[in-house]
């Protein structure tokens, strides 16, 4: 009887060691997020966004893999190759398709295993400066936050975080570090994460920020701070030449803008001011819901009563280095959930630190309880298809017995280029105004326009051409020029 008892406690010991644990959070995450990880990007949310990334890692497969040369499908007659973030992400789904052959998919568990990595670097680096307990509840907070969603779609926001949450770790550990013998490690694998996290998404450069609580700290020795900025210089070298001469030159030289570089902060201010409540829903809304931001607010206000230094820096430098973003980007940050993301790690520490400060332990498990399940209910329909795009699924096939892949066309999706990546085909994209304006249709026949693709339901609406019709049905119209 007695070694049953003792049988029985080890074993709830070993299970409550297990729940404590945050790679068993971490990987149960995992394996939720890889429920429809198959699905084609034709979910509900930034289907636009993933199809424009999957057309650069085709492209690379298909047509050149020159890293330095990404190039789309919308831009007509033209090469497609124009100026963007840089394409790691879309690289490495190239490079698995080396192997395997090419599927959009591999994008999302590219996405996925390492924005779960990143996960782990977060609880690393929030541990390493606070206390355990904060970082076990501020990972669990980000984990089933906007990056819940986000770390599965073949996008780069919670792929160049990740790189950027590991460098801080390695750049946080060289300068606090006693132990020489890792301290050029660290310094690499600060600079190589740093350099491909800015490069793969821009905005996230602003959370360089933190190192200045660093820099101020005079326990860390003069020299080290010294080699550390300099490093720092030298990795801003290549992010500055991709993103301030080289996206700009493919731009002028292959004549096809795309890629979004922020307005003028003037224009940017003007834009926030003038819709407070949009950008704010971004923040108690999109990035870690109602009940999340409600613990978020907790925690800022626990640190404002005691005083918590350490927290108020990080949060108040965080924030002010955010508002360029914020303001860089203008209307297009309230328009796009996504651009909150570089926040939102920031948001879940103050969040984690509201909940270390309550005495009740059943009381911070439900909370978390509360947040992971209105965190999860907000984002499930992203591990699903929209089924009112299922008929892109077989587009492609179904246009191929009626044309050739080398054919332009022309398709009423907008500025959406989802339409055009199923097809697999190149051309334009445009509204169906513009496609009915005198002349339009002429001056792309010029171009090498051979069909027109009327979308009737989705992405578009039905329009009559006086052309002749080789498909026509529920879902769309095939127009012959």
């Amino acid at each position: 009887m007695k070694s049953a008892i003792i049988s029985y406690n080890r074993f709830f010991c070993s299970l409550e060691h297990l729940f404590v644990n945050i790679r068993f959070w971490i990987i149960l995450f995992f394996l939720i997020r890889l429920i429809g990880i198959t699905n084609p990007p034709i979910e509900v949310a930034h289907n636009w966004r993933q199809t424009t990334g999957t057309m650069v890692a085709r492209n690379f497969f298909e047509v050149d893999n020159n890293i330095f040369y990404p190039r789309i499908d919308i831009a007509g007659e033209k090469t497609g190759i124009t100026g963007m973030e840089f394409p790691l992400l879309n690289y490495f789904i190239y490079l698995v398709s080396k192997l395997f052959g090419y599927q959009h998919w591999y994008g999302r568990l590219i996405n996925l295993i390492l924005s779960s990595i990143g996960l782990l670097y977060f609880y690393k680096l929030i541990k390493s400066n606070f206390t355990e307990q904060i970082s076990f509840y501020s990972t669990i907070i980000l984990t089933v936050s906007i990056w819940f969603s986000y770390s599965r779609k073949i996008m780069p926001d919670t792929f160049a975080c990740s790189l950027v949450i590991a460098s801080l770790y390695y750049g946080t550990t060289y300068l606090r570090s006693k132990s020489l013998p890792n301290h050029l490690k660290n310094l690499l694998f600060y600079a190589l994460l740093l350099i491909l996290g800015v490069l793969s998404k821009l905005p996230v450069a602003y959370i360089l920020i933190i190192f200045i609580i660093h820099f101020l700290d005079n326990k860390i020795p003069l020299k080290r701070k010294i080699i550390f900025a300099t490093i720092t210089m030298i990795c801003l070298v290549p992010i500055a030449f991709w993103y301030f001469y080289w996206v700009p030159y493919l731009v002028k030289t292959y004549g096809f803008w795309h890629f979004f570089m922020g307005k003028s902060l003037g224009e940017g201010v003007n834009d926030i001011l003038q819709n407070i409540p949009e950008m704010l829903k971004r923040f108690y809304d999109t990035a870690i819901k109602y009940s999340g931001f409600l613990v978020f607010v907790l925690g800022s206000i626990y640190a404002i009563i005691k005083k918590d230094k350490q927290i108020l820096v990080v949060f108040v430098l965080g924030l002010v280095g955010f508002c360029g973003v914020i303001f860089k980007a203008g209307f297009t940050f309230y328009h796009h959930s996504y651009y909150v993301i570089p926040f939102v790690p920031i948001m879940c520490l103050v969040a984690g630190y509201g909940l270390s400060q309550l005495k009740s332990k059943k009381l911070i498990i439900l909370i978390l309880i509360l947040i992971s399940t209105e965190g999860i209910l907000n984002q499930q329909h992203d591990l699903r298809l929209n089924e009112k795009n299922r008929y892109l699924i077989t587009l492609e096939k179904e246009l191929d017995a009626f044309s050739n892949k080398n054919e332009l066309i022309l398709i009423n999706s907008g500025e959406y280029p989802t339409p055009m990546y199923f097809a697999h085909r190149k051309g334009w994209v445009n509204s169906n105004e513009k496609i009915q304006t005198h002349g339009y249709i002429e001056s792309l026949r010029y171009k090498g326009l051979k069909y027109i693709l009327v979308l009737k339901n989705t992405f578009g609406t039905e329009i009559n051409l006086d052309f002749k019709k080789v498909i026509d049905n529920e879902n769309y119209c095939f127009y012959q020029l």
